[in-house]
């Protein structure tokens, strides 16, 4: 362990944190260039087999970047998407940042260190980094995006090319330092512990946009929300927002203990798929269309005004039928498989819309970290792992082994540390803020 891992773990001063040497070697979860084929030709793409943990080498810090020592991070789907080396090899992304000049060659690398969120500490800060400083206790947002850019100044997503931090990047957060832009950080949520804290950015920020923020669906008071996987890292959050929102969550589940889950997060209506006895054909079955369409407007007196949809080609069919006449379909990605197939008559003489979103702004992130600051939003992590058993994380999330967020600890000893405002934690209370770790599932070392 480190001088400056130490002084991290000590809680100690930015001025010693500043006198601690930078190391030159430091532990992540990575893939490597080497193996992107490793799974040709077979079925099951275990990533245990792809994604290792070892040291990896400081990189050079640019001006405008900061180190980040990690205490947690957490698994999202675009990490499996990197270790089954689908539906590209990441390090295609990462060749070509090489051509930005000297600081984008620094990602090409035979190496690629995964992980698109974490909360941390900052310990360094490039020349022109402004506002952040070492000892700040910080989380990350995900996106990558040029300021520079004027599409930008209108919406980050519209810039020419917008990246994934820790997918399209290198140097992610499951590891024990990350390097990031000094507009990617965001005051930590002070209430939370760090696993919590790690949990929440991508996941409850592309729910946001999805559904509240202005590029999304522009969910109202009274909207039904149909969300699919609602217990899954972006439909919890989902749920969170539409209740919060005045909405209607009308929530889509696998089991009878799912369906417990989010009757705790307070959705009154739920569906549990299981029951619904679909065959061969699943969710991509007209008749499992009727059946879904029916127990809505049982239950919410009305068709969905709005379907969140992530899962894709598995339940896109139905979405594309379900939403009501000049609903909206709002999807964020393809967990299930990228193509989709629907019958358009549906969407156009309906008038409906179907709306991509993909992440979410700075300032969309911010707003969802306020909220999460007050308690209105709470953590969906169910369990975590230790850095070392970051490829066991991973495959509990390849094979749905899971509910809401699976947690990464880096350089937190344990679970529970972090926590700068007890009275606020309080206030929130336990039963709130522990939902998803109660939820009967194991938690991991």
């Amino acid at each position: 362990m480190s001088d400056l891992t130490q002084a991290v773990l000590a809680g100690a001063e930015p001025a010693e944190l500043l006198a601690c040497e930078l190391p030159s070697w430091f532990r992540a979860a990575y893939t490597l260039r080497d193996e992107t084929g490793i799974f040709a030709g077979e079925s099951d793409k275990d990533v245990r087999r792809s994604v290792h943990v070892g040291s990896v080498e400081m990189p050079e810090l640019a001006p405008d970047e900061v180190v980040v020592a990690v205490m947690a991070s957490s698994v999202n789907f675009n990490s499996v998407w990197t270790a089954v080396f689908e539906p590209v090899p990441t390090f295609a992304f990462l060749h070509r940042r090489a051509r930005e000049g000297r600081w984008g060659a620094r990602h090409d690398l035979p190496y690629h260190v995964i992980g698109s969120d974490a909360a941390g500490v900052v310990v360094r800060t490039g020349a022109a980094v402004r506002h952040w400083s070492a000892g700040d206790r910080v989380v990350v947002f995900p996106g990558v995006i040029d300021p520079g850019d004027p599409a930008s100044q209108d919406d980050g997503l519209l810039a020419a090319e917008p990246l994934a931090w820790g997918y399209e990047t290198n140097f992610g957060g499951m590891a024990e330092f990350a390097i990031v832009k000094g507009n990617q950080l965001i005051r930590k949520p002070e209430c939370l512990t760090w696993e919590e804290a790690a949990a929440n950015t991508l996941c409850a920020g592309t729910a946001y946009r999805m559904l509240v923020g202005g590029h999304g669906a522009r969910m109202k008071q009274g909207d039904v929300v149909l969300i699919w996987g609602a217990t899954g890292g972006l439909g919890g959050y989902g749920v969170q927002f539409v209740r919060n929102g005045g909405g209607v969550p009308v929530c889509v589940v696998g089991s009878e203990e799912k369906a417990e889950l989010v009757r705790a997060l307070g959705a009154e209506y739920v569906i549990d798929r299981s029951t619904l006895g679909l065959g061969e054909q699943g969710l991509r079955d007209p008749a499992a269309w009727r059946a879904i369409g029916g127990l809505v407007r049982g239950l919410a007196g009305r068709d969905p005004d709005i379907v969140f949809d992530y899962l894709g080609r598995e339940t896109f069919t139905a979405s594309v039928w379900l939403a009501a006449r000049g609903g909206s379909i709002v999807t964020c990605g393809s967990s299930t498989g990228y193509w989709h197939e629907y019958d358009n008559r549906h969407l156009w003489m309906k008038v409906k819309r179907i709306i991509g979103s993909h992440g979410c702004t700075y300032h969309e992130a911010v707003q969802t970290n306020r909220l999460i600051e007050l308690g209105m939003v709470t953590p969906t992590l169910s369990r975590t792992y230790a850095l070392e058993d970051a490829p066991d994380a991973l495959r509990a999330v390849q094979l749905n082994e899971h509910v809401g967020k699976v947690g990464v600890r880096c350089l937190a000893p344990s679970d529970g540390l972090g926590v700068a405002d007890p009275e606020l934690r309080r206030r929130i209370g336990e039963e709130r803020l522990g939902v998803f770790r109660r939820a009967g599932h194991p938690i991991g070392r």
